[in-house]
């Protein structure tokens, strides 16, 4: 029997904001000292109240405007009540009945809800310790919560949905969503049905990676989906993802809405969006620049580029930055801006990827200009063009200079080649009757051997005609 797989997403985005959700404590996710960024509002200590940070507010309502969601009018925030260490209320200041945000699209996904939350402190359990520790420089920051509807039918689905929605609040500035520290988080509803209805939902946390997010719905699709054949019920309950095991485990029972006893937050006064000019609709939509699928297709219709490399540049700002500078000073010259996106999308993200000293940094839209000019032009070829590529990487510098002094420049003077051809011949006097015999991949070695002796100065082209004048 086919089983259906059915998932929605939950998925919370810490905000950058200057100070925390209801206090004015240091909003810094990079502060390595346990218990540095706090107050007492965040501490939750007796007799403070909490005062709402417009910022965050904000951010939450850009993003349901960039999702096509319906902003809020009326709005209030709510007591979630729960106990565990690093809740320090006892209750978690939230939002239930009246989100900000309503609706929405992603990747062709329907969002439920956009709301704002605060953030709970981050606990420590080290092995072989009877004891945990509490950081709560966490506690109380700003944290974005969106829940899709279960419209998700596979693990790749979720996993695209995912990484968009990272790129889309990275576009917007409204986080950094960096998951290896905790800045956007995911839990996956997963069931799995042999019909059309839906089955039994379950929850896993603790993925902290598109690859566990991935992983860990193919493993609870086929644990499920074995229950089931078995004969056997799927219990609705929280899992946990063990990244080493790359399997699900239980944590606890799931939980209903009506075992937070949510009731509506007294320290903080309800309002209506529509009363704040700036959170209009036409506002925050001018405070919106170019969206990732806006810029993917200004770059097919203005550049008519691989789709592999508008990928590279919408992912990476920098990189796209650079290549727009280097293809305005091109112009509309086709083949100089597909030549410009080749040489970043291939060699300069080769060259990061390798890592060592250097930086693209060092790299200017004027300096790049002039390397690709010179390898239209077949001024260097383009073993050359590398060179002087990788050393602008490392050390900075102007193309042309840099081609000057390590004598790169392409050489097409037939007399130049003419000697460094008879050179190759003579030394190589095997492989030349090899190609006098017949055999074609012969010219190949010796040409490689003429860019060799070259330093790679050699115009390719010219190299070849110059050996076959010799050879035939």
């Amino acid at each position: 029997m086919l089983y259906k797989p059915t998932i929605g997403l939950e998925i919370h985005a810490e905000l950058k904001t200057i100070t925390k959700l209801f206090c004015n404590s240091k909003n810094n996710p990079d502060e390595k000292n346990p218990n540095v960024n706090v107050c007492p509002v965040c501490l939750g200590h007796p007799g403070t109240l909490p005062v709402i940070n417009k910022e965050a507010i904000k951010h939450t309502l850009r993003v349901g405007v960039a999702l096509g969601g319906s902003l809020a009018d009326f709005t209030e925030f709510d007591r979630k009540n729960y106990f565990y260490p690093d809740i320090p209320k006892g209750y978690q200041i939230s939002q239930y009945k009246y989100p900000l945000v309503s609706g929405g699209k992603l990747c062709d996904v329907a969002v439920t809800r956009v709301h704002l939350e605060e953030d709970t402190a981050r606990s420590t359990h080290e092995k072989g310790k009877n004891y945990s520790l509490v950081d709560f420089n966490r506690a109380g920051v700003p944290l974005m919560e969106l829940v899709t509807e279960p419209d998700i039918v596979s693990a790749e689905q979720a996993s695209i949905f995912a990484r968009e929605l990272q790129l889309t609040l990275r576009s917007l500035g409204v986080s950094n969503a960096n998951m290896e520290k905790g800045e956007m988080r995911v839990e996956a509803n997963i069931s799995v049905s042999p019909n059309d209805t839906f089955g039994t939902k379950v929850e896993v946390k603790n993925l902290n990676s598109f690859r566990a997010v991935e992983r860990a719905i193919v493993f609870e699709i086929k644990r499920q989906t074995k229950l089931l054949e078995k004969g056997e019920e799927v219990v609705q309950e929280t899992r946990g993802w063990d990244e080493n095991k790359q399997q699900t485990f239980s944590q606890r029972a799931k939980e209903g809405s009506e075992d937070y006893r949510y009731f509506p937050e007294p320290d903080i006064p309800k309002f209506k969006i529509s009363e704040i000019p700036e959170f209009s609709f036409n506002e925050l939509k001018k405070s919106i620049l170019e969206l990732p699928w806006e810029k993917r297709d200004r770059y097919r219709n203005e550049y008519g580029i691989k789709e592999d490399d508008i990928e590279v540049f919408v992912q990476d700002s920098v990189l796209g930055e650079l290549f727009e500078e280097v293809a305005r000073a091109f112009s509309n010259n086709t083949k100089s801006i597909q030549v410009a996106s080749n040489y970043i999308t291939s060699d300069l993200v080769g060259l990061t990827r390798r890592g060592g000293e250097g930086a693209v940094a060092n790299i200017t839209p004027k300096s790049l200009t002039h390397l690709l000019e010179m390898v239209v032009e077949s001024k260097v070829s383009s073993r050359g063009a590398k060179d002087i590529l990788a050393k602008m990487f490392h050390d900075g510098g102007d193309s042309r200079v840099i081609a000057e002094k390590g004598g790169l420049f392409q050489t097409s003077d037939v007399g130049d080649l003419e000697r460094v051809v008879e050179e190759v011949i003579q030394e190589n006097k095997k492989v030349a009757d090899d190609f006098k015999g017949g055999k074609e991949s012969a010219l190949k070695f010796l040409i490689g051997q003429g860019m060799k002796a070259t330093k790679g100065s050699a115009n390719p082209e010219v190299l070849k005609e110059v050996f076959l004048s010799k050879l035939v």
